[in-house]
């Protein structure tokens, strides 16, 4: 059975929630999973870096 209102929160967000990932670079990729560095404060991640090491995460700048 389809599900016609999956994806519909994505187009609330700025460009669809797409964006390039500060992680891995990867661009015009999915920016939906938060990641919090120790600071406090919360990056955008595609799916992959989702998962991805405490380390890198801390590496971002900004």
């Amino acid at each position: 059975m389809a599900k016609p209102k999956r994806g519909r929160s994505l187009w609330r967000l700025p460009s669809r929630g797409r964006g390039t990932c500060p992680i891995c670079s990867s661009t015009r990729i999915k920016l939906l999973y938060p990641r919090t560095k120790s600071n406090g404060s919360v990056v955008q991640v595609c799916k992959r870096c989702s998962k991805a090491d405490q380390m890198k995460v801390e590496a971002i700048s900004s």
